[in-house]
């Protein structure tokens, strides 16, 4: 079960509503997201990009700009490392199309996940000084790499740090944090604690796209060029799942109108591969059909394929890429869900679900996809997971963490550092190795010196509004679009709504798995709720409630007894021309 909370952020309706031109549902909604002075809210409504910060504010960015136009200038050979996800693939196409555009001499090389492991090591600083490379430049990584970039310095490079990961620290004695920074000539990360830059949730591709907005600025760029990037840039943010708020917004809001009008050839052949040519492409799609496939490269095979797939010119060739990337996805998805089944099996066999941190150790799973597995397994019992499997070095295991709100992974990690021989993430995730000897007192230390409560385990629900369902229109459907596009920090608006006769159920869908109810509104309306979520609980729980002679009576759409309160979110239907208000039902009792 879950605990249903109806937020209630004080602020003046009346006076911003008026002020903001805006309706009072709006002005609730926003508040409820931390979004309550005028000026915010215009931002929010109006997404545009002359509300952008100034990127020289960013720590470092100076230095950066200037390090980087004297290497063009001198002809000197420069090399971006990145890293194998999403996010790393969008920071790598703005940093190498921006730096390019700047005339520079500039390649990328992308970590092996398997034989590498994330982000700047050894291996590639040694390749890089081989090679004659004469500045690296990290995105999306570097922040923790302190050995790898005092390698690079001794060896005489030129090192500049792009990230949004949070700085590592230690603590002392009486518990203060001292944060550690890499050696470089310039580290560029709004989380550094020295650093004034106003937002302080960009993704790495975010990161890269303010160095790119600098350097324009420096090499009198128009900065109407540096928008172009913005469909790889909101690609990242998307799927880096930071928060669509603020710059995120803005990004994500621009970048989705350059990727439905696109004219790169390899985005163009992966959004045919994936089914969703012809079709609106939005934060789901960016999400959940084409981000999978882009990082199912990094997974699976080597994530220069994604990388190349959105630099070649050759249709052919970007139509043998994005197919190759969309099997990969799917083998991923075959290896996911055995790999689920076998790590939940564990848990219940072994009673790691009573503990308030689930530590496992699966050494079948394919380590790349242990993240994902982790954040199914948070989901499933609410409780932050760290799932780990076996390193190439038969000693040592590594893996994934996802956490809930209530627990920062990042902090609690840390203070079990000493268990671990490498590590980095933030507070909702994390990556980890240590010696296998260590698991069990890794696993002790972070139950053992846990304050999570058990009701912190108990997964919430957080209503914005009280709103009866005879208020649900088409007027209410298309105000709620303002909001758009949603996704963390940013969540589709949810009503509530008590006490609602069930006129009929029906149960829909080939595979039987989506549950129609007919609902009652106090007027006499009827509106349709969709549910899809499992429909075998559903009857429990109410011929639990009711008996079976009720849920009976439901299906065949004579008068029931049964009544639920709901949490949902109005929607249109639209079908063979016609339209229809209905409700998509998250959560009910």
């Amino acid at each position: 079960m879950e605990r249903w909370y109806l937020r209630n952020v004080k602020v003046d309706l009346d006076h911003i509503s008026n002020k903001g031109k805006i309706s009072k549902l709006l002005v609730r909604i926003l508040a409820n997201r931390g979004i309550k002075d005028l000026r915010s809210i215009d931002s929010f409504i109006n997404p545009t990009l002359d509300k952008l910060h100034n990127p020289r504010l960013m720590k470092d960015m100076e230095e950066g700009v200037k390090l980087v136009k004297d290497s063009i200038q001198k002809g000197e050979k420069i090399r971006i490392v990145g890293d194998y996800d999403q996010d790393g693939n969008s920071a790598i196409l703005t940093l190498l199309k921006g730096i390019r555009r700047c005339k520079g001499r500039v390649d990328y090389v992308i970590p092996h996940r398997i034989r590498d492991g994330y982000g700047l090591n050894e291996r590639i600083v040694r390749e890089a000084k081989e090679d004659g490379v004469n500045l690296l430049i990290t995105c999306d990584n570097g922040i923790s790499a302190l050995e790898p970039v005092k390698l690079a310095k001794n060896l005489g490079m030129k090192v500049i740090i792009t990230d949004h990961h949070d700085v590592g620290f230690v603590e002392d004695e009486d518990g203060r944090k001292n944060y550690l920074l890499p050696e470089g000539d310039a580290i560029i990360n709004p989380k550094r604690q020295d650093c004034k830059y106003p937002f302080k949730n960009l993704s790495g591709a975010g990161v890269a796209f303010k160095f790119v907005q600098a350097l324009y600025e420096e090499f009198n760029i128009d900065m109407d060029e540096s928008y172009e990037l913005l469909e790889f840039v909101a690609m990242g943010t998307v799927c880096d799942v930071v928060e669509l708020i603020d710059e995120n917004r803005i990004i994500v809001t621009e970048g989705l109108k350059r990727i439905n009008n696109t004219q790169n050839i390899g985005l163009k052949a992966l959004i045919r591969a994936t089914g969703l040519e012809g079709k609106d492409i939005n934060t789901y799609s960016l999400g959940f059909i084409l981000g999978p496939c882009v990082n199912a490269s990094g997974r699976l095979d080597s994530a220069e394929m994604a990388v190349e797939l959105f630099l070649t010119e050759d249709e052919n060739l970007a139509s043998f890429y994005a197919e190759e990337l969309y099997k990969l996805n799917e083998e991923r998805k075959r290896m996911t869900e055995k790999g689920f089944e076998k790590a939940v099996d564990q848990i219940e066999q072994k009673g790691y679900d009573k503990e308030k941190v689930i530590v496992i150790y699966e050494p079948s799973i394919h380590e790349s996809i242990a993240g994902i597995i982790a954040g199914r397994i948070k989901d499933r019992y609410y409780r932050p997971t760290i799932l780990l499997t076996q390193s190439k070095d038969e000693n040592k295991i590594k893996g994934s963490g996802r956490s809930i709100e209530e627990y920062n992974m990042f902090d609690e990690i840390s203070k079990a550092k000493d268990l671990l021989t490498s590590f980095g993430g933030h507070p909702m995730a994390a990556g980890l190795s240590l010696n296998k000897s260590n698991l069990e007192d890794f696993r002790n230390r972070l139950n053992g010196q846990t304050t999570l409560t058990e009701k912190d385990l108990i997964p919430k629900i957080y209503i914005d509004i009280h709103l009866p369902l005879d208020y649900v229109s088409f007027n209410l459907v298309e105000e709620l679009k303002l909001l758009e596009p949603f996704g963390k920090g940013n969540p589709k608006p949810l009503f509530g709504a008590k006490g609602i006769p069930v006129k009929r159920a029906f149960i829909l869908g080939k595979n039987g798995n989506v549950l129609k109810l007919l609902l009652l509104t106090k007027s006499g309306r009827i509106i349709d709720g969709l549910y899809f979520g499992d429909i075998e609980e559903f009857e429990n729980r109410l011929s639990k409630k009711y008996g079976m002679a009720e849920l009976d009576r439901m299906y065949k759409g004579i008068d029931s007894a049964i009544k639920l309160d709901i949490v949902y979110t109005p929607s249109v239907n639209e079908y063979m021309g016609n339209k229809n208000l209905q409700v998509i039902i998250h959560n009910y009792r």
